[in-house]
């Protein structure tokens, strides 16, 4: 399904004790599929309590480059009005550095 120059990162972060997803997952977390040979975001999905929330999450960074932080923040915050949307930016920033980890355990990453 996934070929060979794809990673999957989990990103996670703390939500609201009153969100439902804390109180299933005890946080939040969301994992992301990227091809690492242009950092395109293929696929992705969240800890969510109804399906809808994960769905809508995926169209906020599918397609989009993992390092273009000003678009996808700026998507998040003008778009996603669940009680998580704080813990989601915070789980995609997790999620960079994860990826920017892999990049370099991979030898894909110039400093």
């Amino acid at each position: 399904m996934f070929n060979t120059d794809t990673v999957y990162i989990i990103g996670d972060a703390q939500a609201s004790n009153n969100n439902p997803i804390t109180q299933q997952f005890n946080s939040f977390f969301i994992g992301l599929v990227i091809d690492t040979t242009n950092h395109k975001i293929i696929d992705a999905g969240c800890s969510a309590t109804i399906l809808i929330t994960s769905d809508f999450v995926k169209s906020l960074f599918l397609n989009h480059n993992m390092f273009d932080n000003e678009t996808i923040e700026n998507e998040i915050r003008l778009r996603y009005f669940g009680s998580s949307q704080k813990a989601l930016v915070v789980a995609f920033k997790d999620a960079q550095k994860k990826y920017k980890g892999a990049l370099q355990t991979r030898g894909q990453l110039q400093n």
